[in-house]
């Protein structure tokens, strides 16, 4: 078994995730980029974080977060 939590996921379950979980408004304020703030959707959200390197790390290690967060 892979200690990555991030192992086996996809960016799109991890997006969709955090959206149930948060709600596009939260999660545009915890990360300030306009894909969230602005007229928010998954598939442009996606497009975005998949060519941002940086923004993509923020919303995985929000993931992480909040999944250990979660357990604990």
């Amino acid at each position: 078994m892979s200690s990555d939590p991030l192992h086996g996921i996809t960016l799109e379950a991890i997006l969709i995730y955090l959206v149930d979980f948060y709600g596009w408004e939260k999660l545009g304020s915890f990360i300030r980029i306009n894909c969230f703030t602005d007229n928010p959707s998954i598939n442009s959200s996606l497009k975005f974080l998949r060519k941002t390197d940086w923004a993509r790390k923020k919303v995985e290690d929000l993931y992480v977060k909040t999944i250990k967060n979660q357990i604990n």
